[in-house]
């Protein structure tokens, strides 16, 4: 049996919560020693350092957790590297996270027949100066009625800046003059306007990580810490799968192991609202009782991922996915048909076996990490981060309470079958 070294790399940015929990379950585990065909794997998991590099450098890692470089170009650069030369796999695909914005996200889904609301691009309002830019103007621009436009679209609707921006920049557009207003103050900003789903009967997002999906009612409106809430099973079977592959479909086709879909039903309708979101909020500040199941969930698949060495997809490959989208078939039909293609992209029943093979452990494990000391101190930590210092106490209990929750309804029965 020939041995063979696992290295899980972490690159982080300003992350405190979740690191501190992967790890201290990643070595809990006790991974080494896996038998796994003809070999016998001991794992490592490090976070990863920013320094100068030679692009011929070997790279240690066999995967990497990737939370920097959808801002970070340095990180961003040495990933992009360590995929072509040496065959890195990197939760996501970083060319596709620094081409495809959330105004590419809109149009390619639009291609695949999913109910996404009437959108518009907009030309910015003001434009860094420049000779060739004036000349083009000039001649190629064309002026256009806000007025007409906002008839077009109808009120109201949203604008949003089209490479997204974590809410920064969006505004609600009631009326020509709310239109005008918050035009002239986009600046530079290329903005996106969306018709709003209004009223809807719901707002879920459904976060995907690998095929492993979690469905959360999403509120918007409350406070950050509220936004998450804690129901579960408020979807029917029909919604709650509808969902599902919805979410699936959009990160095989963008090649994005971990990201949100935001949807809105209306009408019996779910609308793909905002699903460009491959960096997705991993803090127990805001997930709180969701957030066991998402460090579960990351473990899971970066341990499958690292230790199969699952091969990186470097083209995205979407002519699958357009061959059914020429077909006339219902929406519901239509996303089974693209369901097919993401689990075979993920290797999901390969996946769930390696997870009741080596990784059901978890389950117990998980369950008694989430009630420690330190499990409280990793939320300390991160509250202390963010909020006052009159606040921390206060926060750190409620979000701890709402972790001892999920372990009450959730952590004590385990996954069923694997996942």
């Amino acid at each position: 049996m020939a041995q063979r070294n696992v290295n899980i790399g972490l690159s982080l940015g300003a992350d405190i919560c979740w690191p501190i929990c992967y790890e201290s379950l990643f070595e809990g585990l006790k991974l080494d020693g896996m038998a796994l065909g003809a070999d016998r794997l001991d794992f490592n998991c490090e976070r990863v350092t920013i320094e100068p590099f030679n692009l011929r450098q070997p790279v240690k890692y066999d995967v990497v957790i990737d939370r920097l470089t959808h801002w970070y170009s340095t990180s961003r650069e040495w990933i992009k590297k360590a995929i072509v030369l040496n065959d890195l796999y990197v939760y996501n695909n970083p060319w596709s996270l620094q081409s495809n914005e959330k105004h590419t996200s809109y149009c390619a889904m639009m291609r695949l027949g999913l109910p996404i609301p009437n959108t518009w691009l907009m030309p910015p309002k003001a434009y860094e100066a420049s000779d060739d830019l004036e000349a083009t103007l000039r001649q190629y621009a064309r002026m256009f009625s806000l007025e007409e436009i906002g008839e077009k679209i109808g009120y109201p609707f949203f604008m949003k800046p089209y490479h997204g921006g974590g809410w920064k920049g969006v505004s609600k557009i009631d009326d020509a003059g709310d239109f005008q207003r918050d035009y002239d103050a986009s600046g530079t900003e290329v903005m996106n306007l969306q018709a709003a789903v209004l009223p809807f009967e719901r707002f879920v997002r459904c976060v995907g990580l690998g095929p492993q999906t979690r469905k959360v009612n999403y509120d918007p409106s409350a406070p950050l810490h509220d936004r998450y809430r804690m129901e579960t099973g408020f979807l029917s079977a029909e919604d709650a799968r509808m969902l599902e592959n919805t979410t699936l479909t959009i990160n095989a086709f963008f090649g994005w192991d971990f990201n949100s879909c935001e949807a809105l039903l209306r009408n019996g309708t779910w609308h793909p609202i905002d699903f460009a979101n491959a960096c997705p909020d991993s803090q127990v500040t805001s997930l709180h009782f969701h957030f066991p199941w998402l460090i579960k969930a990351n473990l899971r698949w970066s341990i499958f991922a690292a230790a199969t060495d699952k091969k990186m997809r470097k083209t995205l490959d979407w002519e699958p996915f357009f061959a059914v989208a020429d077909r006339d078939l219902p929406l519901a039909e239509r996303l089974e048909e693209y369901e097919k293609i993401a689990h075979q992209r993920f290797e999901t029943e390969r996946f769930r076996d390696f997870c009741r093979t080596h990784l059901s452990h978890l389950d117990a494990l998980a369950y008694d990490f989430f009630g420690s000391a330190k499990m409280r101190d990793a939320v300390h930590q991160k509250v202390r981060a963010l909020f006052p210092p009159h606040e921390v106490d206060e926060f750190t209990e409620l979000f701890f309470q709402r972790v001892e929750k999920w372990r009450e309804e959730e952590g004590r029965h385990g996954d069923q079958d694997g996942f």
